[in-house]
């Protein structure tokens, strides 16, 4: 059955780890241009996720609790992705598009526990 099945649970922590670990041989290259205005190497992004990760658990989130993310799609929202299920918290994304009215009832519904928000979208 080897090679049948996956050998390892295929979870963001995981897949986070494991391109972490590729970034530790010298050849780490950066993904190819895509139009974005912002380009990151592998490494960067990685280091991004830990470091949110890190300061998600300084403001007290744990295993468990739900944080929600207001943003456009973006390089920080991408981050947000990986680093809020890599420490066991439950990723809540927020459309943007919605009545204000609406997303607040969804986030006090949601108990939401921290809302992380784009700049841009604060008036909302």
């Amino acid at each position: 059955m080897r090679g049948l099945m996956m050998d390892y649970p295929l979870t963001i922590p995981a897949i986070v780890r494991r391109k972490r670990d590729a970034l530790r041989r010298p050849d780490s290259r950066e993904p190819p241009p895509d139009r974005t205005i912002c380009r990151s190497t592998y490494r960067q992004v990685v280091d991004r996720v830990r470091r949110l990760s890190v300061a998600l658990q300084d403001v007290g989130v744990e295993p468990g609790d739900r944080v929600a993310t207001l943003a456009w799609a973006s390089q920080e929202h991408l981050e947000a992705y990986l680093a809020i299920p890599s420490i066991g918290a439950v990723l809540h994304t927020l459309n943007l598009r919605l009545h204000p009215d609406d997303l607040t009832y969804i986030v006090n519904d949601a108990a939401d526990r921290v809302l992380i928000v784009d700049e841009s979208l604060l008036p909302l």
